[in-house]
């Protein structure tokens, strides 16, 4: 019996959840979560009710997006998105944290802007840039955040740059990110991407 992923196709988080399960090849099944119905036997395997979460068969379970792409690539990493050297691992591991403690709910400021309007979009946009222009500048000296392949800070963080981009398109490949946009662009048109992009035909 293979794990089941609750998932949801558009949530950043989600979507580096699958691009670990698939690079990896390990067999899954998907449930796509409705957010405005989430099904019980979500919150059965997970009070918290947010997706994604992998449910094994004995009952065990991984609430954490990270956790899951960890889990996959622990047990198959063709493409080397893990690092060996535990240095390099370790500033791995706090981008990852940069992106997820900081520019995450900065980035979820700039998207429902309307809905905190203490502050204009541009001022919650410039916080978040504060991240992208970490990104940039590394994109500036290397074609990945970490070097020159693709390890899994790109894979754990791209999935928030394409929903930052998608606040405002027109203001965001105008911007002065260029490295961050070829970056970007280039995951966006990768076949891996668009594989764990595709809608569940019944």
């Amino acid at each position: 019996m293979k794990p089941l992923l609750f998932t949801f196709r558009r949530c950043p988080f989600a979507i580096r959840a699958r691009l670990a399960l698939a690079v990896s090849g390990v067999a899954v099944d998907q449930q796509e979560v409705s957010l405005r119905a989430k099904p019980q036997a979500l919150f059965d395997c997970s009070p918290k009710g947010t997706v994604p979460v992998l449910k094994f068969a004995d009952g065990s379970v991984l609430e954490q997006s990270l956790d899951i792409m960890q889990w996959a690539l622990s047990i198959n990493d063709p493409e080397h998105w893990l690092e060996t050297d535990p240095d390099k691992s370790a500033q791995a591991m706090a981008l990852i944290q940069q992106n997820d403690e900081s520019f995450k709910p900065a980035l979820d400021l700039y998207k429902y802007a309307v809905r905190f309007p203490e502050h204009s979009e541009a001022y919650y946009r410039e916080r978040a840039e504060v991240f992208l222009a970490d990104l940039n500048a590394r994109l500036a000296r290397h074609d990945c955040l970490m070097g020159d392949h693709l390890t899994l800070p790109d894979m754990a963080i791209f999935p928030f740059v394409r929903q930052f981009s998608n606040v405002n398109q027109d203001w965001f490949y105008a911007s002065q990110y260029r490295h961050l946009i070829q970056w970007l662009d280039r995951l966006i048109g990768s076949e891996l991407f668009q594989s764990v992009m595709q809608k569940e035909v019944d």
